[in-house]
């Protein structure tokens, strides 16, 4: 008598690299500014805010940065990085705001990243290259059609929901 077993195979997930994305989010005009980087550390980050200063925005007056408290999304990154004269300069326009701690859907571009995830990561992709094809794709037809965000949360909402997390000015 001749036994048979059922082969066995087992599938093991290969990992080909990850890679990063910085999103920059004009709500009102329907525009966005999406970068892909190989890494997201600090010079990563100063770079992309460096290039929307310098390119899409140079003309602006006043840039309003509105970011988490990645250890990445602070001023003193861009004097490591540039040093302080040239991290001055770059940012004498620029005015940092930072979301309150576990109250990341209060950024913009938190939502926009995950309109960007459901409408085009939906899946693997092969490489960065491809990658940035079709984010830059996303991008042109997303910014053609001037999908605006109307932000309906007021500061007396904000007062009101995330009280316990602000510092008291009189406590200091």
């Amino acid at each position: 008598m001749t036994s048979y077993s059922a082969a066995k195979h087992d599938y093991e997930y290969t990992r080909n690299g990850t890679t990063n994305l910085f999103v920059a989010v004009e709500p009102k005009a329907g525009k966005r500014i999406v970068s892909v980087t190989d890494h997201r550390g600090k010079a990563d980050f100063v770079a992309f805010i460096q290039e929307l200063l310098v390119g899409a925005y140079s003309k602006a007056r006043r840039v309003h940065l509105v970011l988490d408290n990645l250890n990445t999304h602070f001023k003193k990154c861009f004097d490591d990085v540039l040093g302080e004269p040239a991290a001055a300069k770059l940012l004498r326009r620029v005015e940092f705001h930072h979301t309150p701690k576990h109250a990341s859907w209060l950024n913009m571009a938190e939502i926009e990243i995950g309109i960007l995830s459901r409408q085009c990561l939906d899946r693997r992709v092969a490489s960065q290259q491809v990658l940035r094809r079709e984010v830059d794709a996303w991008q042109q037809v997303r910014n053609a059609q001037q999908r605006t965000i109307e932000w309906k949360f007021t500061r007396q909402d904000a007062d009101q929901k995330l009280g316990r997390h602000y510092v008291s000015k009189l406590s200091c």
